[in-house]
């Protein structure tokens, strides 16, 4: 029994003593791999300093940007990803070395330029007050519904497609049956001539004022 009370004694003193050395070498560590990431974003044709470029540590959520003279300087980690960009260029890449001795690191980061062609434009003169009416007046604005419905309904056009749709088997044997009906109703005597018929007289009359009569090109 008292062995067994010694040697749970004993592992507790071991694990107070581990958790203790590992409370101690966690801030070591941990300030170990920061790094100071410090330089220059450039152009890579002229090398011409680049202000206002974002350089973001990926991931993190965090970043600068470069001042005036395309110097930049921002705490970050060892094996950080760290991209490089800015309107007009290519963004680029870095990844902050894990085997790295000291604790700064410079780069001088060279951006290409993004070239983006554009499609082409036709710049016109613009028109004059006249120019303007006269297109105005004479553009022509697709009918809506309302209008298509009323263009249908319409009595004029529906006298137009009566005349020059060709009739369909229906309404030919109805026509063929009521002329037939007449020949056999005036069978023996002679039919009536509406030319002396007052009520067929009224009919050409209004047919006449219609426009029914007019050619049609």
């Amino acid at each position: 029994m008292k062995l067994l009370l010694r040697i749970s004694v004993l592992c507790m003193i071991v694990m107070l003593t581990s958790a203790k050395a590992t409370a101690q070498q966690t801030p070591n560590v941990y300030r170990d791999s920061v790094v100071q990431l410090y330089g220059v974003v450039m152009t890579a044709d002229s090398l011409r300093a680049i202000p206002s470029a974002s350089i973001i540590v990926e991931g993190k959520g965090r970043g600068t940007i470069t001042n005036p003279d395309g110097v930049f300087s921002i705490a970050v980690l060892k094996g950080d990803r760290i991209t490089f960009s800015c309107i007009g260029f290519k963004n680029r890449s870095i990844e902050i070395p894990l085997n790295l001795a000291d604790n700064q690191y410079s780069v001088i980061q060279l951006l290409v330029s993004d070239t983006a062609y554009l499609p082409a434009t036709i710049l016109k003169p613009r028109p004059t007050r006249e120019q303007f009416e006269r297109d105005f007046v004479n553009n022509k604005i697709a009918d809506d519904s309302y209008e298509i419905a009323r263009k249908n309904t319409d009595e004029a056009q529906r006298r137009i497609l009566i005349n020059s749709l060709p009739a369909d088997g229906k309404e030919a044997i109805n026509y063929q049956l009521r002329q037939q009906a007449n020949k056999y109703y005036y069978s023996g005597q002679l039919p009536p001539m509406n030319i002396l018929n007052p009520a067929a007289w009224a009919d050409f009359i209004k047919a006449w004022k219609r426009g029914d009569f007019k050619r049609k090109d």
